[in-house]
């Protein structure tokens, strides 16, 4: 029997799929879409497994835009936009598949 907690996640998949169907996406982007799929998930979920999938490769920082607006921490907000890495390996999932021809 294995130790230690098992490779990969469950949610860091479920981004990678979405991430498949969006081609690029920021977190909040991203969360709202999971969350309309997955209702069981908190945004610091989606952004953390974002930040880990980055250290594994699954991720990569497309572009970093920071937008000016009325928000209620001040009047900049920094929008980092992710797409899939090179160890990304999406699966077909039918959930995000359904939502995504859905929404066409």
């Amino acid at each position: 029997m294995k130790r230690g907690r098992p490779f990969g996640s469950q949610v860091r998949q479920n981004v990678i799929d979405i991430l498949h169907h969006m081609k690029r996406g920021y977190g909040y982007d991203i969360f709202k879409v999971y969350k309309a799929i997955f209702p069981l998930v908190t945004n610091r979920v989606i952004y953390y497994h974002l930040a880990r999938g980055k250290q594994l490769e699954i991720f990569k920082v497309d572009k970093v835009q920071i937008e000016s607006g009325d928000y209620s921490w001040g009047n900049k907000a920094e929008k980092i936009y992710y797409s899939l890495g090179p160890k990304a390996k999406p699966t077909s999932s039918v959930k995000v598949k359904e939502y995504f021809d859905k929404k066409k």
